[in-house]
């Protein structure tokens, strides 16, 4: 299964090539994809990312995940959950948002096994 290309971003909005829904935070992985619901983990920005929302991506077998902070970086990557991606044996790179679906798109197209994690506002 390939990742799916993330077709559009603008401010609070993203949409995913295959999808029917627009996301305002989003999760993609090979063969699929969802909304992002900071909810479910009591994810704020900050302390910000918790490997707990990036559980359900790492099951799915990715090689590299990607991490978008948000439009101005305001959502924080804690150095622990960097490294617990690591300790999976699975890369990550963080940048902000525009420049983070740069970099997944391009790594989906290489046919990479590539997940991430977007925020589309702040």
């Amino acid at each position: 299964m390939s990742s799916p290309e993330i077709a559009s971003l603008s401010w609070g909005h993203m949409k995913v090539k295959g999808c029917s829904s627009s996301y305002k935070d989003c999760k993609v992985w090979p063969g699929g994809s969802r909304a992002w619901d900071w909810r479910e983990t009591g994810t704020d920005h900050y302390p910000g990312v918790q490997p707990a929302d990036l559980d359900e991506i790492l099951r799915k077998g990715v090689q590299t995940l990607v991490i978008g902070r948000g439009m101005s970086e305001a959502l924080q990557v804690p150095a622990s959950t960097l490294d617990y991606v690591k300790q999976q044996g699975v890369d990550v790179k963080v940048f902000q948002t525009e420049k983070a679906v740069k970099e997944y798109n391009n790594l989906a197209a290489q046919g990479a096994k590539v997940g991430g994690v977007f925020h589309s506002t702040c």
